[in-house]
Order: structure tokens, then sequence, then C-alpha cells
């Protein structure tokens, strides 16, 4: 007897290869997710232990550096591990969720308080600039070229500094000033002596002073004068003196009654003058004994100066003004030529005139325009009207 083989037929053989094809290409797409899943939890498992191992990070607060130890992942677990708080003003080099590896440098500025004043108002600001330019720039303070910052821009801000800045303001005006009009004689020989008469008739000039007044925080603190211009110029009065002599007729009564008129007119003078003479008063001042023939009261003093427009160096008597001697006055009260003595200012001739210049008042004749606008208007003081010659010190 034979033995028995199955039958292998080719439709069996074919049907097991297809089988395994199937298999393979329906279970192979399977297998790759599985194998990129493995790697991906491999390199997870991989950070987390290497995110857990020991960190050394540089950490600058202040300025002040020191190393820290740490197994925590972000920057805020860290500085609660280290109990370090950071504050909403204070400025951390990085952000408080970043992930933190081995050897960062992580930089903390503490924010300090300063308060700052600037048009009335006080605000308190929290800063971590270093100049106190710095910090007022963050406040959203503007801060113009003539306004002023106390302390300085470039000072290095310190916790509660005190900054203020003060507003300057600078305003010109316009202020007006009589020019004083000056009294001109003139020779005329078809007139007689003594007999004067007005040519021109004298009219005041206008001077305007421009006046820069500086204002910190509204309140002014200085003023000067920043130039001047003349508005309307004066007009010096004008004035024909007579230089004719006047004829003379010769009669007998007449000389009779001119030798015994002339008899008297000079006793008249020699009683006059004896009563001036006993009628004058003594007075000593710095070592200067001196008489006076009178006394003014509550006399108004002013000062001009030959650098103001329209006043010239040469006075209304012809002599040149002279600080320290020179004075205008009205001739009515002291005539010209006479010296008198002024409380608080010394000797003074009186050698000039103005128009504006009427009753108790003088004028004080200064080389410096500033230094006459510095004497302003004095009131109230005494003069001393002595003659025509000075006194010499004892």
């Amino acid at each position: 007897m034979g033995t028995f083989q199955p039958e292998e037929t080719h439709e069996s053989r074919s049907s097991s290869k297809s089988f395994a094809l199937r298999w393979k290409h329906e279970n192979m797409r399977q297998m790759a997710l599985i194998a990129i899943f493995s790697i991906a939890l491999t390199i997870m498992i991989l950070l987390v232990v290497y995110g857990q191992a020991g960190k050394q990070i540089s950490l600058v607060i202040d300025g002040k550096a020191q190393v820290v130890e740490t197994r925590t992942g972000m920057l805020q677990e860290m500085l609660e591990e280290q109990s370090i708080t950071v504050s909403p003003h204070d400025k951390v080099s990085m952000s408080m969720n970043g992930a933190i590896t081995d050897g960062d440098r992580i930089v903390i500025e503490r924010a300090v308080p300063v308060n700052i004043t600037a048009d009335g108002n006080t605000k308190t600001l929290y800063t971590t600039d270093s100049s106190v330019q710095d910090a007022i720039q963050k406040s959203g303070i503007q801060v113009a070229s003539n306004d002023k910052v106390y302390p300085a821009l470039g000072t290095a801000v310190k916790a509660d500094m005190k900054i203020r800045v003060v507003r300057v303001t600078k305003r010109t005006v316009n202020v007006e000033q009589p020019i004083a009009y000056k009294v001109i004689k003139t020779a005329n020989p078809s007139l007689y002596k003594g007999d004067n008469r007005v040519v021109v008739n004298g009219k005041e000039g206008t001077l305007v002073q421009h006046i820069e007044k500086v204002f910190q925080d509204g309140e002014m603190v200085s003023k000067k004068m920043v130039g001047k211009s003349v508005a309307n110029n004066r007009v010096d009065k004008v004035i024909a003196v007579g230089t004719k002599a006047k004829p003379v007729v010769k009669e007998p009564e007449v000389q009779t009654v001119s030798a015994q008129t002339s008899t008297t007119k000079t006793a008249t003078t020699t009683n006059s003058k004896k009563t001036s003479a006993s009628g004058s008063k003594v007075i000593t001042v710095s070592g200067t004994s001196f008489k006076y023939s009178k006394v003014l009261k509550n006399v108004s003093m002013t000062a001009y100066s030959s650098e103001e427009p329209g006043i010239g160096t040469k006075t209304a008597s012809g002599t040149r003004v002279t600080e320290g001697r020179t004075i205008a006055v009205d001739p009515k009260v002291i005539p010209i030529g006479w010296w008198v003595y002024i409380e608080g200012l010394g000797f003074r001739r009186a050698e000039d005139t103005g128009g504006a210049i009427k009753g108790n008042k003088i004028d004080v004749y200064y080389d410096s325009v500033k230094h006459a606008l510095n004497f302003g208007r004095k009131k109230g003081k005494t003069v001393y009207v002595i003659g025509p010659v000075k006194p010499e010190a004892n």
C-alpha cells in the first residue's frame, strides 16, 4: 500500500500568501503610530527627568548677584521656593511663567516710590529708573526748556525722593516814562536886556522801556529792562534873551532923583544883607559847617541819565552834566548855580532844568541809566538851600 498524500493544489497556496499580505498592509499603519508614540513618550520622560534635575540659576536683585540651586521648572516657582517676592512695579528680565534652565541669569530691579510735584499737583510714582529725568519722562510730565527741576535731571533716584518741576514763564511789558525837555536860552541882540521871549514851547517826549518779567509757578521773581525806544521825541523850550543895552536919558532932575534913589537902594540893600545874614542858620553835617538860606521840606526826587534818548550832556546852565554834582531844579525854588545839601545824598549843584521839574522836585543826574532806574522815586526828603559857593570842610 502506498502512503496517502494530501492533494496540494495551486489555489490553496495562493490563498495563504494573499492573507499574509493583507494582514501586513492593514497593521503597518498601526505599527508606525505605536512606534512614534513610543519615541515621543521617551522624549517626554527624558525632559521631565532633565527638568527635575538640579539647576544653578544666577539671580541679580538690585545689582547684588547670588547663585541659587533649584529643581523647579518655572521662574515663579523658583522665586516662591526662595521666598523672593516681586511687586507689580518691579522689573524682571524674563516672564514669571517662563521656563528656567541651568545657567540662566535673571535680573530683578526693585521699584522705589518717588513724589513728583508739578502744576500744583503731587503724585506718587513707582519707578525702576536710575535718574530724575527718566522718572519724569515715565510719569508723562512735560518739561519745557525754561522750566527748572529740583533736584537736577541727572540726579540718581532714591526711595521717597521729592521731585519738583517749577514752571518758568517770561513776559515783556512796556512802561512809558516821560522825557523832560530842556530850556535853551539864546542871545538875541535885537531885544533889550531883561526882555526874554519864548521862541519855542517845550514839550515832553515819551520813552518806552521794554521790561522782561520772569515768573516761577505764577509768581514774579525778577524783572529787567531788555530794550527801550522813543515813542515821542521831546521838544526843547527855546527862550530868546535880550542883550541890547537900553538907552539912558540924562536929565538933572532925574539924576538927583536917581542919586537919592540909589542912596535909598544902597541902604535898602545893606539892610537886606544884614537881615539875610542875621536870618541865616548854621548846620554841621559830616564835619562841615555851613550856612543855609532856607530849608525845603517834603521834596520829591527822581533821577535821569544822558544815556536816555533825547538827554544830552549839556545842562541848561551851559555846564556839562556830572554825576555827584548835577541836579535839575525849578529855578523859581532853587536858583541856577546854587549849591544845596540833600538829606541822605550830600552836596549837589543846581545846573539843569526840566519841563517836569516844578516846585519842590529835584532830578538827580547819573551817568548810567541803570543807576537812574534803580534810584526810582523818593519822597519826603529835606533839602538845605545854601548859595552859589560850596561849603568847605572845617
